[in-house]
C-alpha cells in the first residue's frame, strides 16, 4: 500500500512541480487564441477551462489506462514506476506540447505541428500515420465498448439485442458519425463533462475497494523483479503496453481539439498536463487492482494472467465487481464504457481534422465536412463489423495501435525538443525523454511478434542480446543528430 500512495503523491505532486516547470519553459503569454481569432462555431469554439479540463480527459483516457494498466499489472508492481514517471517526465510533457503548439499554430493537426519542426519528409510520414493510427483508435474504441455493453447485459441474465455485438457496433458508429461531424460544442462539449464524472467516480471506487479488498497491496521494493507469467520482458514490451497511462503518442492527435477552444494560453497546463496527470491517477488505480486482486503463484502474476485470458471486458468486469459489488458495478461499468466512446468519437472527428489540414478543405462548409466524415468512419464500419464477424482479430488492430502510438509520441517528443531549441529554450525537458522513448520504440519494434518478432524467433536471450543494443544504437543516434542541429542554431 505503502507504494501505491507514494506513487499517487509523486504523480499529484509532479503536476505542481514539474509541471510549473515545464509551462514556464513555454513561457504562456496573453497572444489572442485561435478559439478567439478564428471562431468558426465548429471547431474552433471557446469553452470554460473546466469543460476543457474535462473533455481533453475523456478524449485521451480511452480503453488505454484501463486494459493497458490492467496487463501492465501483469509484470508486477515495478508496473506502477513507469505509469508515475512516465506520466511526469514524458506523458504529461508530450501532451503539454502537443496541445500548446498547436495552440501556437492556429490549432494545427499534430502532422502539420511535426512538419513545421521536423521538415517535410516527416511532415508526410506524420500525416499517413496519424490518420491511420486515429481510425485504428476509433475502431478499437468502438469494438472495446460494444464488448462490454455485451458482457454487462450477459452476467445480468438478458439475451436478445442486448447481448449482439454487432448491435452495439451499430449504434457506436451511428453515435461516431454524428458527433464528428456536428459542432464540437453541441454534443462533444455537452455530455463530455458528464460522462468525465462518472469516470472520476468510476476511479474512486476502483481505488478505494481495492485498498478496503483485504488482500495484501505488494510493494514496489519486495516485488522489483519481472513477474510476467509468461516471462515476456519488462523492455521494452511493458512499455509499450502500458501507453496511455504513462505516454501515448494518441494524445498527440487529440490536443489540437482542446487548443482550438483555449481562450487563454495560461490554460495549458492544466487541460494538457493536467489531464494527462488525472489519466495517469486513473491507470495507477487499475495497475493496483490487478496486482492485489488476483492469486500469485511461485512469485508470478498467474491469476490476472488467468482472468485476462477471458478477454479484457471480463477482467475489468471482474475488478468493478471485486471492488464495489453490484451497485457500483454499475457506474464502473458506464465509465469504462463512457469512456472509449468520447475516445472514439473524437479520434474520427482528429482524423477528419487531419485530412481537411492535409488538403486545405474547408470544414465550414456542410458538404466538404460529410465528405471527409463518411470515408473515416466507413473505414471504422469496416475494421468494426470484421471483427464482430470474426473475420478481423481485435488482438492483432490492437498491437499495432500500441507500437504506432509510442512510435507518434516519440515523433512528437522530437518535433517539440526542435521548437524549444530554435526558440532558445530549456529543450531537456523534451529531450531527455524523446531519447528514452526513441530506445524503447526500437527495442520493441526489433522484438515484438507484429514487427520484426525476434521474441518469437530467438531463444529469449539471443532477442534480447539482438534488439537492447539496438535500441540503446538508435537512441544514441537520435540524440547525436539533435546535438549537429542544435550546434548549427547555437552557433
Amino acid at each position: 500500500m505503502i507504494s501505491f500512495i507514494v506513487c499517487l503523491a509523486i504523480l499529484i505532486g509532479g503536476y505542481f512541480t514539474y509541471g510549473a516547470l515545464v509551462d514556464s519553459t513555454l513561457g504562456p503569454d496573453d497572444r489572442e487564441t485561435p478559439a478567439v481569432a478564428i471562431n468558426d462555431g465548429v471547431d474552433y469554439v471557446v469553452m470554460p477551462q473546466w469543460k476543457l479540463f474535462l473533455v481533453q480527459l475523456l478524449n485521451i483516457a480511452g480503453l488505454g489506462p484501463i486494459f493497458g494498466a490492467m496487463t501492465g499489472a501483469q509484470w508486477g508492481p515495478i508496473v506502477y514506476l513507469w505509469v508515475t514517471f512516465g506520466t511526469v517526465f514524458a506523458g504529461a510533457v508530450h501532451d503539454y506540447f502537443s496541445g500548446m503548439l498547436s495552440e501556437r499554430n492556429n490549432g494545427a493537426s499534430i502532422s502539420e505541428v511535426v512538419g513545421l519542426y521536423l521538415g517535410g519528409f516527416m511532415h508526410n510520414v506524420m500525416r499517413v500515420v496519424s490518420v491511420i493510427l486515429l481510425l485504428m483508435v476509433g475502431t478499437v474504441f468502438a469494438v472495446g465498448p460494444a464488448g462490454l455493453l455485451v458482457t454487462l447485459f450477459s452476467e445480468k441474465g438478458l439475451g436478445g439485442l442486448l447481448t449482439n455485438k454487432v448491435f452495439w457496433l451499430a449504434i457506436i458508429i451511428a453515435y461516431y458519425f454524428i458527433s464528428t461531424f456536428v459542432s464540437i460544442d453541441k454534443i462533444i462539449g455537452k455530455i463530455y463533462p458528464i460522462f468525465g464524472f462518472a469516470l472520476i467516480a468510476m476511479a474512486v471506487g476502483v481505488g478505494i475497494g481495492t485498498l478496503t479488498s483485504g488482500q495484501p497491496m505488494p510493494e514496489i521494493w519486495a516485488n522489483l523483479r519481472n513477474m510476467h507469467a509468461a516471462g515476456t520482458p519488462v523492455w521494452s514490451m511493458m512499455f509499450i503496453t502500458v501507453a496511455c497511462g504513462a505516454i501515448s503518442g494518441f494524445h498527440a492527435t487529440q490536443s489540437p481539439l482542446m487548443a482550438r477552444c483555449l481562450k487563454s494560453e495560461r490554460q495549458g497546463r492544466f487541460v494538457f498536463y493536467g489531464a494527462m496527470t488525472a489519466e495517469g491517477i486513473i491507470a495507477l488505480v487499475w495497475a493496483a487492482a490487478g496486482c492485489t486482486l488476483y492469486a500469485k503463484t511461485g512469485g508470478l502474476s498467474t491469476g490476472l494472467a488467468e482472468i485476462l485470458s477471458g478477454g479484457q471486458n471480463v477482467a475489468i468486469y471482474d475488478v468493478c465487481k471485486t471492488t464495489m459489488g453490484n451497485l457500483g458495478v454499475i457506474l464502473a461499468m458506464l465509465g469504462v464504457i463512457a469512456c472509449p466512446i468520447t475516445s472514439g468519437d473524437t479520434a474520427f472527428r482528429s482524423a477528419r481534422l487531419t485530412l481537411a489540414d492535409w488538403f486545405k478543405i474547408d470544414q465550414e462548409n456542410f458538404g466538404k465536412r460529410l465528405a471527409l466524415t463518411i470515408p473515416c468512419l466507413g473505414f471504422g464500419a469496416i475494421l468494426g463489423f470484421g471483427n464482430a464477424f470474426g473475420v478481423i482479430d481485435y488482438g492483432v488492430i490492437w498491437r499495432y495501435f500500441s507500437f504506432t502510438n509510442q512510435a507518434l509520441a516519440c515523433i512528437v517528443l522530437w518535433a517539440a525538443a526542435m521548437y524549444l531549441l530554435k526558440e532558445k529554450k530549456n529543450y531537456w525537458v523534451a529531450v531527455v525523454p524523446a531519447v528514452f522513448m526513441s530506445a524503447v520504440c526500437s527495442t520493441y519494434f526489433c522484438m515484438a511478434g507484429e514487427c520484426l518478432g525476434l521474441i518469437t524467433k530467438l531463444s529469449p536471450a539471443q532477442s534480447i542480446g539482438f534488439a537492447y543494443p539496438v535500441g540503446i544504437i538508435f537512441a544514441i543516434v537520435m540524440f547525436v543528430l539533435f546535438r549537429r542541429a542544435a550546434s548549427k542554431v547555437e552557433a
